[in-house]
């Protein structure tokens, strides 16, 4: 059996809308709050500006790129009540994962905050871009059977919790660590829609190494093996990118439902 999908082309998954904009303005906003708020943090780094060097020889091209593209994905196809949910557990999420990561010691800041509240907003523009991408790819692999994306899932994240047992194995004595743990084991081992799941983890990962790659190289954030970045950290963001989407739609389901057990109990 093979998913069919939409006649829809991939630019129409890039398109603009009204809500485009909203979101737009909803981001140069985030960025405003965190420059106001954290001002010493970005004048330290305009610090590093040589008055003697051409600007465009000193621009850090890598973190423009991943703005530019963050910018254009988030804002194609943009519908509210879509993104704000997705967005709100992006952000709830975030903050779990920087927290565990932090106060583990798997990776730190070069503030030294654990976790600094400064990256947190990243992580939802991030997940907005990880499902754009997630369309464009299940346009793409519309006529992929089944059969290969099952195989696909079982195999592919099968590897990764290989990879994170290996990775987060000296902070296993860790009640955060076992807790992400069986909380990505949960995840795998009860699919709601292997497809999606597959996809969304991929394109987690394809963002996630250019932020990772990013963070690393520029010593934003380090991880314990001072790789950069580490292979588990690029693929890390394909799975929290899953879990956000099944976090997403059991949210969604239980205020669906909600509503129904509120006009049952009026009617007692």
């Amino acid at each position: 059996m093979q998913h069919t999908g939409s006649k829809r082309t991939v630019f129409q998954y890039l398109r603009w809308n009204k809500t485009s904009y909203a979101l737009l303005s909803g981001f140069i906003a985030i960025i405003g709050l965190i420059l106001y708020v954290w001002w010493p943090l970005a004048e330290e780094y305009i610090s590093l500006f040589n008055p003697d060097i051409p600007v465009w020889r000193q621009l850090d091209y890598l973190l423009v790129g991943n703005f530019l593209v963050m910018t254009v994905l988030i804002m194609g196809s943009a519908d509210l009540r879509h993104d704000l949910p997705l967005a709100l557990v992006g952000l709830a999420g975030g903050l779990v994962i920087e927290a565990w990561g932090t106060q583990t010691g798997i990776w730190n800041y070069y503030t030294s905050e654990r976790p600094p509240l400064w990256i947190v907003p990243a992580w939802p523009i991030s997940t907005l871009s990880i499902d754009r991408l997630y369309r464009i790819l299940d346009h793409l692999a519309r006529r992929l059977p089944d059969r290969e994306v099952n195989a696909g899932y079982w195999v592919i994240l099968g590897a990764f919790l290989a990879l994170m047992l290996w990775f987060i194995f000296p902070t296993l004595d860790k009640s955060l660590t076992v807790m992400a743990l069986l909380l990505c084991l949960f995840i795998y081992f009860t699919p709601t829609d292997k497809r999606a799941m597959l996809f969304i983890f991929l394109m987690g990962a394809a963002l996630g190494y250019f932020l990772e790659r990013w963070g690393t190289s520029r010593l934003c954030w380090t991880y314990y093996t001072r790789e950069t970045p580490p292979v588990f950290a690029v693929f890390a963001h394909g799975m929290a990118s899953v879990s956000f989407w099944r976090a997403n739609k059991a949210i969604l389901f239980a205020l669906q439902k909600f509503p129904l057990r509120i006009s049952l109990l009026k009617h007692q």
